[in-house]
């Protein structure tokens, strides 16, 4: 690799680098404020919060790449244009098609880094992070054992604690049942434990009392009772995050055995197949998205009035990227047989980018007619 491609490489991975670690840090603090109200809320540790994530982190990593390559992509071309190092090339015998090596390797490098983490650390983060949901999403003692606060369980049932024991036991309990339209019950206890049976988890709850009532008639029965276990597993109602997904299985099980995969996730198998190719698709936007931010930029060449409109166009050509492949989105997802149609997005990228090369490398000029002199 020359010295210049050598030069305008590290310049881009080091630009890479800065873009990537702001969206990565933007994206992450939205996803960790959502996990944080929703982990800290039911009560869990902030080891947990760490965990979860750290899990969701590569998911992230691969949203904001094409996005940090076009961005650094950009940033250089500008930057090499304003302090004439490109003009000085090309005055050297540098063509554009030349000048773009180091931009395609930079491409090529990410497309890497993309395929590791769309074939590998996904799939495998996804599948860890839809296990430990299911089991916190169990984990009923974070969910209610909580001093002095009203606790919402589940819709319409309110419980609370005045104060937990280092032995376990909850002092001062208080449960409100709602969820049955004709009848309402509120249990108060002096104390309680919460003990984990064969089959569900028991509130067995002493020296309290029930008020029962009924609104049909609006009579209010209490029953006193020295001992009363009342079953708490219908406050684990939750959605099967357990399931298997298809972002959870690996790309070797996906390719060789799709009907499988289909089988595994209840899903269809055009849905197999847009997975599966959207894997491969994906690394290719990176090489897309550094290749539309040099060319458009190359294409306006140098102007004191800096490349505004140049990146505007990129950002526009990147628009029509995405909006193919929304466009291919549907079709796939109907007939299996139209997987090709996953990898339009990034041919139409490829075929923009290198008509701007060509173009610059051919420039159209406007012919004036010679003016006659005149003696």
């Amino acid at each position: 690799m020359a010295r210049f491609d050598r030069y305008v490489l590290s310049q881009l991975m080091v630009l890479f680098g800065f873009f990537a670690l702001v969206l990565v840090s933007v994206y992450w603090v939205n996803r960790a404020v959502i996990l944080f109200d929703r982990l800290i809320a039911d009560g869990h540790s902030a080891g947990v919060f760490l965990e979860f994530t750290a899990l969701s982190l590569p998911k992230v990593i691969g949203l904001v790449l094409p996005m940090a390559a076009f961005a650094a992509a950009v940033y250089v071309t500008n930057r090499l244009s304003n302090d004439s190092e490109l003009t000085v090339v090309q005055a050297t015998g540098f063509s554009p098609w030349r000048l773009s090596r180091p931009v395609f390797a930079f491409g090529v490098i990410l497309m890497v880094m993309m395929s590791i983490l769309t074939h590998l650390l996904i799939p495998a983060s996804s599948s860890q992070l839809a296990r430990r949901e299911a089991e916190i999403s169990g984990s009923l003692s974070a969910r209610l054992l909580r001093e002095g606060m009203f606790l919402h369980p589940t819709e319409g049932v309110t419980f609370y604690i005045r104060d937990i024991t280092d032995d376990g036991e909850l002092l001062d309990v208080y449960l409100s049942d709602r969820r049955q339209e004709d009848r309402s019950v509120t249990y108060t206890a002096n104390k309680a434990y919460l003990l984990r049976g064969d089959t569900a988890p028991r509130l067995v709850m002493l020296e309290g009392m029930a008020q029962s009532y009924f609104a049909e008639t609006e009579r209010l029965a209490t029953t006193h009772f020295s001992e009363f276990t009342y079953d708490v597993s219908g406050f684990l109602t939750t959605d099967d995050v357990s399931r298997t997904r298809l972002d959870h299985l690996s790309t070797v099980l996906l390719l060789t055995d799709p009907q499988k995969a289909a089988r595994l996730t209840d899903e269809s198998l055009p849905r197999v197949m847009e997975q599966l190719h959207s894997r491969f698709q994906q690394p290719l936007l990176c090489l897309v998205a550094a290749l539309i931010g040099f060319s458009t930029l190359l294409l306006g060449g140098f102007s004191r009035f800096g490349v505004g409109r140049q990146i505007v166009g990129a950002i526009f050509l990147l628009v029509v990227v995405k909006l193919a492949e929304s466009a291919v989105t549907d079709p796939v997802r109907s007939d299996a047989n139209l997987w090709p149609l996953i990898y339009l997005p990034s041919v139409v990228g490829l075929v923009l980018a290198a008509g701007m090369l060509q173009w610059t490398s051919k420039p159209f000029r406007r012919h004036r007619p010679a003016k006659e002199v005149t003696a």
